[in-house]
C-alpha cells in the first residue's frame, strides 16, 4: 500500500478541474467494483485528498469574488455574500 505522500503525490499543484476530473475517474472505478481491496483502499484515499483538495480550491475562489456595486462615490467593490 503507498504512503501519504505517495497518495497525495502531486495535488498540492493540480487545478481544480484536473482534481475534479481524476477524482471521478476514481469514483468510476471504485463503483466498477473490478479493484483489488488494496488498490481500492489507495485509491479511496487519493479521492478523500482530492475532494479536500477541491473544496479548498472552491473556498479560494469564493473568497476571491468581489461584488461591484454603484454609490454616490462611484465603484466600489466588496465581498461577495455567497452561500
Amino acid at each position: 500500500m503507498a504512503g501519504n505522500e505517495d497518495i497525495r503525490d502531486g495535488i498540492a499543484s493540480m487545478g481544480f478541474e484536473d482534481a475534479l476530473k481524476e477524482l471521478e475517474q476514481i469514483v468510476r472505478s471504485l463503483e466498477s467494483g473490478d479493484a483489488k481491496l488494496d488498490d481500492a483502499i489507495t485509491s479511496y484515499e487519493r479521492g478523500a485528498a482530492l475532494k479536500k483538495h477541491c473544496e479548498a480550491k472552491l473556498t479560494e475562489a469564493k473568497s476571491r469574488i468581489e461584488r461591484i456595486s454603484f454609490g454616490k462615490d462611484g465603484a466600489k467593490t466588496e465581498p461577495a455574500n455567497i452561500e
